[in-house]
């Protein structure tokens, strides 16, 4: 059964390698139960709201089993929410789920319904982190980015109380077999994939807008076709 192991929130912390001179990656376990509102989980402060947080970023979650993977890729333990994940799942795939997959987290009628809608990008303060933390952080951004292990942003679509423990249940599945996964391979790997992500019925404004950009942009570069006599 999935489940979520871990809870974590975190403050801002003032850091010279941070992009803005503060942080709010180092998220520390909590006990439950907690608030989670449409922003986030009651505790958690976003300290760039450029590129963080906002409806559509309120919860991040990270599997257990790619904490795993990291730790024998870098041969050192990785805590649960060393990754700045606000919810370290265990249980389920969270990259392999289709964008827009609805999540019950909780116990019914008290937990949260959530829905996977963005993906993390690695950036220069995850690095500056890890460098912090004692791991080696050469090339994280590219190492990172290459094992396309992303883990998704969630929009919470019904607040509630949760506490570590608490059952994760797949409620809603939208059909269109485009992944988390697929769309952090399209938004910083392969972009040749982000047409595939117009399928996806709710799409965010700014994937969809990169998207379609995309497919303007290559369309008018290709020769123009002939008739069919």
């Amino acid at each position: 059964m999935a489940f979520v192991r871990t809870i974590s929130v975190g403050l801002p912390r003032d850091r010279e390698w941070a992009g803005i001179g503060r942080t709010s990656i180092d998220k520390r376990p909590v006990r439950g139960p907690v608030t989670v509102h449409p922003l986030g989980i009651e505790g958690d402060q976003v300290s760039d709201t450029r590129h963080h947080g906002g409806p559509d970023q309120a919860v991040y979650a990270y599997a257990r089993e790619d904490l795993d993977f990291w730790e024998q890729e870098l041969g050192r333990p990785i805590r649960d929410g060393h990754f700045g994940e606000n919810l370290t799942t265990e249980g389920i795939d969270v990259n392999a789920l289709e964008i827009g997959t609805r999540l019950r987290v909780g116990v019914p009628g008290v937990g949260i319904l959530v829905e996977a809608v963005y993906v993390r990008t690695p950036c220069n303060d995850f690095k500056g982190w890890m460098g912090e933390s004692g791991y080696d952080p050469r090339a994280w951004v590219k190492r990172f980015t290459a094992a396309a292990r992303p883990g998704p942003y969630l929009r919470v679509l019904e607040t509630g109380l949760i506490a570590p423990g608490d059952p994760v249940e797949v409620v809603h599945r939208p059909g269109h077999g485009r992944t988390i996964r697929d769309m952090f391979v399209a938004l910083n790997t392969d972009r040749s994939r982000l047409p595939d992500l117009l399928v996806v019925d709710g799409l965010l404004p700014k994937v969809r807008a990169k998207a379609e950009e995309f497919v303007q942009r290559t369309a008018g570069s290709l020769p123009p076709t002939e008739p069919v006599a």
